[in-house]
């Protein structure tokens, strides 16, 4: 699962919830933005409510907590970092589902893939990261 979409790929990802690296990436940087925590302490791995949890409905969650303090997404950028699967063809869907979650439109949203040409733990295919950069405004 990246960015809500589940993607056929012979690797998953094992996480508490659906570990979705993507959408957690998104979710930590409108936290943080918004000044308000982070994924793990709203949404903590030992509390079995967030078992199988999908990410998506987690970051609705969380773009509904910015609003109620005040805040409105403006855009956000999310590089993933993979060496595969390949995503290039994943990225529209990946935009548009994110895009929804965070009540915007499709063209706030960025979405990169990188690898890292064989380097570390994501080269040599054993996980991959995501970093993200939320921009809000007072609404």
């Amino acid at each position: 699962m990246l960015c809500g979409l589940e993607i056929d790929y012979h690797h998953g990802l094992s996480g508490h919830s659906d570990a979705d690296v993507a959408t957690h990436a998104v979710i930590d940087a409108v936290l943080g933005a918004a000044g308000l925590g982070d994924i793990g302490a709203l949404f903590p791995d030992t509390d079995p409510a967030y078992e199988g949890a999908s990410s998506l409905a987690l970051l609705s969650e969380v773009v509904a907590r910015a609003t109620s303090a005040g805040w409105r997404v403006v855009n956000i950028d999310l590089v993933i970092v993979a060496e595969r699967p390949k995503l290039a063809a994943h990225r529209a869907a990946m935009t548009a589902l994110l895009a929804e979650a965070l009540r915007v439109a499709g063209d706030a949203v960025g979405v990169k893939a990188t690898t890292t040409e064989g380097m570390g733990f994501e080269g040599r295919g054993e996980g991959i990261s995501a970093t993200a950069v939320c921009l809000l405004e007072q609404a």
